[in-house]
């Protein structure tokens, strides 16, 4: 049984979740071409740290960064490097923070200058199809609702559902029960309870769905070699309506594409 959190870890929650929200957003304003990726998690661990917070990724398992920067083909966990951002590239930047005891955690994946209609299309699908397992994680409805939205709808376009990485709880740790997958069938798995905290993350690819991993151990590539994106907010499952704890709000409102 998975513990609901308290209105009180909720508001610990809300503040790393505004705090990653903000990181992104900050991140976002320099993704250009010509900027490196090493660039990008400085600004990040700089934002993050003045903050009076604690970059969670960084040395997490052994992780060497504060942000996973997975360009084009990389689905998730790519390290900074001195790649150089280039015109039509895409990059899933994924942040995490440790403030007051509890995790935020939150990814948005930014095109870099102008991208072709294809590319295009699939960061705005895998994003709807985030919003589409928001929809379904209300208090009475299960695990495999919200991976049944998300799957669905991406589907549907013809984008691969990467099968081996998933979305999960959050609070006191960064991955908490229960595993969020990006597919399922409806009215299967654990059952969502008010109160649960949890990243629902869509990783979805432009061809196949089949991935490997790097020899770092760490970057998950497309074995096609096919663009992925990857989306990630955290929510509080609520009767009626999902309560969204980060957002791209500050990203939106701020970063221009």
């Amino acid at each position: 049984m998975v513990r609901p959190k308290t209105e009180e870890e909720i508001e610990l929650l809300r503040e790393n979740g505004i705090l990653v929200s903000k990181t992104l957003a900050e991140v976002g304003k320099i993704v250009a071409p010509g900027v490196t990726t090493l660039e990008l998690n400085r600004v990040a661990e700089t934002f993050i740290r003045d903050h009076g917070a604690i970059p969670s990724f960084l040395g997490f398992e052994g992780f060497p960064a504060a942000l996973c920067l997975s360009v084009n083909d990389v689905v998730v966990h790519g390290f900074p490097s001195d790649y150089v951002l280039k015109e039509g590239d895409i990059v899933s930047v994924d942040c995490g923070t440790l403030y007051k005891g509890y995790n935020g955690d939150s990814a948005y994946t930014f095109p870099v200058g102008e991208v072709d209609a294809e590319t295009q299309k699939l960061l705005d699908v895998t994003k709807e199809s985030l919003y589409k397992g928001i929809e379904a994680a209300i208090h009475g409805n299960r695990v495999g609702d919200i991976g049944h939205a998300v799957q669905s709808y991406a589907e549907s376009f013809g984008f691969g559902v990467v099968r081996e990485l998933e979305g999960h709880g959050v609070g006191r740790e960064m991955h908490e029960r229960p595993g969020i997958p990006n597919y399922g069938r409806a009215g299967h798995g654990p059952r969502l309870v008010e109160g649960m905290t949890i990243c629902i993350e869509p990783m979805i690819t432009a061809g196949s769905r089949n991935v490997y991993l790097a020899r770092n151990g760490w970057a998950v590539h497309t074995a096609d070699h096919k663009k992925a994106a990857h989306y990630e907010l955290t929510v509080v499952v609520r009767k009626g309506k999902a309560e969204q704890l980060s957002t791209y709000d500050f990203i939106e409102n701020n970063v221009k594409f």
